[in-house]
């Protein structure tokens, strides 16, 4: 079944009780038992909800995946998997990381006795000298956010192979329409499903895709211990956003493109950060491993003037100035003072992450428009 039609389909039947074509919300917290133990194979909401297991089942499939896990929001998805560490165990990760990410990683876990290495991955080759038998998973972005590295899924899963070691993917600037970690030899993909999953910027939530059984039932443990569980409502809603999951992300990367080649022509513009060109570090692990670059642009002034930015970003129109990314309309966003403001300035610095630098999300609007928008803010600058 080819993308666009498990897209529609995948995980959804008609209401065997109605026919109702879209699976129906379950706004329930309970579920009447014949006898105690034996149900329909729901006991209580938080452990298993029908509206959700539609939805599971729908990401699953998309990502080429047997089992998929929701959870309340992506950064309840990457809790749970750091819990399947011990204290003493290591996790290599990298530099260029989200920074939600990086802060649940240095200030819930390192306490627990939980080591991180962040390094440069662009390199597959610099995990070698972090790997010895405490190392017990590698957490992957690619493309990172915000500075759009490219990381060699395969590369690093073959690294890992025959170890012990979990390689898990965050794939939501991808998101499964471009990239397919499991495919590559990932063990764990994670969405944030706010982003491009749900696509309309009305929910929060997370998700795990695997194949590994024991890997299944150990998340799912920690998923109904912990409780970290979407609603039905907001799963009712990203069933509905998947639908159009593929004819989203053409636009998306339509868009970007032109987006990008603007800024890249323009004489006001510094640095662009975007895979699809070609001579953007490790371009062709991009074009290996993606069917397409994406709507995801980071860029600089030529300047590099932290002031000016800030005035760009105040002078759009059409694009937000917002946090979050993937949704049908187009956003600007100030990394440094917003999605990764948690990360140490001397830390941002060394990885290339500076306070001028300004990320994109472009949306699905007539392009003319965003080039429009753009030039006129440019040209207050």
């Amino acid at each position: 079944m080819k993308f666009g039609t498990k897209a529609v389909h995948a995980g959804v039947e008609p209401d065997p009780t109605t026919g109702a074509i879209m699976t129906p919300i379950y706004q329930t917290s309970t579920y009447v038992q014949e006898s105690p133990a034996k149900h329909l194979g729901y006991a209580y909401a938080r452990g298993a909800n029908p509206t959700r297991n539609s939805l599971q089942k729908s990401i699953a499939a998309l990502e080429n995946g047997k089992h998929c896990i929701c959870f309340s929001s992506g950064m309840g998805a990457t809790d749970a998997v750091i819990k399947l560490l011990n204290a003493g165990d290591e996790v290599i990760t990298s530099a260029d990381l989200y920074g939600g990410t990086y802060r649940m990683f240095k200030r819930v876990f390192e306490k627990y006795g939980i080591k991180f290495h962040f390094i440069d991955l662009t390199k597959s080759s610099n995990i070698e000298p972090y790997l010895n038998d405490k190392t017990k998973l590698i957490w992957l972005e690619t493309p990172t956010n915000p500075l759009m590295s490219i990381v060699d899924i395969r590369a690093c899963a073959d690294l890992a192979k025959g170890k012990n070691i979990i390689v898990a993917v965050d794939n939501t600037f991808a998101s499964p329409y471009l990239q397919n970690p499991l495919d590559l030899g990932a063990d764990i993909v994670m969405h944030s499903v706010t982003k491009y999953l749900g696509g309309h910027s009305d929910v929060v939530m997370g998700a795990l895709v695997m194949n590994d059984e024991k890997l299944h039932q150990d998340l799912h443990f920690i998923m109904n211990a912990c409780g970290a569980v979407p609603g039905p409502q907001d799963s009712f809603l990203v069933l509905r956003g998947i639908k159009t999951l593929h004819l989203r992300m053409e636009r998306h990367c339509f868009n970007g493109k032109k987006v990008a080649e603007y800024l890249k022509s323009h004489p006001k513009i510094g640095k662009v950060y975007w895979p699809g060109f070609t001579d953007h570090p490790n371009h062709s692990v991009a074009k290996k491993q993606m069917k397409d670059f994406g709507g995801m642009i980071s860029f600089t002034l030529k300047d590099d003037n932290t002031a000016k930015a800030i005035q760009l970003m105040e002078s759009v129109e059409l694009f937000s100035l917002a946090e979050s990314l993937g949704g049908v309309e187009s956003l600007i966003n100030h990394p440094a003072t917003m999605t990764h403001a948690s990360v140490p300035k001397e830390d941002r610095i060394k990885t290339g992450l500076v306070d001028s630098l300004i990320r994109l999300s472009i949306g699905v609007e007539d392009i003319e428009d965003l080039l429009q928008d753009m030039e006129q803010a440019l040209e207050k600058v």
